[in-house]
């Protein structure tokens, strides 16, 4: 097991946003990388919804997911806080037990 505090790291970002987001994230985590994949997003609240989306409960949404040092978390969630403000992007911080290559 690591001793170092490392953390995972999974945003929730509307489509138009992709190209942003990956060119953002490219630049802060050129050492470790990251996941992207898409997923349905189910919320009980109605707020910037389509018709569609309304009806089917789901909003598509793509999610990116990251391992992140402690020392590089802050700067990360500051720098999406700063470029990305009042763009819907939902995010959490989750610590990482244990992790490695099998």
């Amino acid at each position: 097991m690591k001793h170092e505090k490392e953390y995972l790291v999974t945003i929730n970002v509307p489509p138009s946003l992709e190209e942003a987001i990956v060119d953002s994230l490219l630049m802060l985590e050129e050492e470790l990388g990251f996941s992207s994949f898409t997923v349905n997003s189910h919320h009980h609240e109605n707020k910037g919804l389509s018709l569609a989306e309304q009806v089917t409960g789901r909003q598509k949404r793509l999610r990116f997911q990251m391992y992140i040092d402690q020392n590089d978390l802050e700067p990360l969630v500051t720098h999406l806080k700063k470029d990305f403000s009042g763009s819907g992007i939902q995010y959490w911080v989750l610590p990482v037990i244990d992790n490695g290559v099998i």
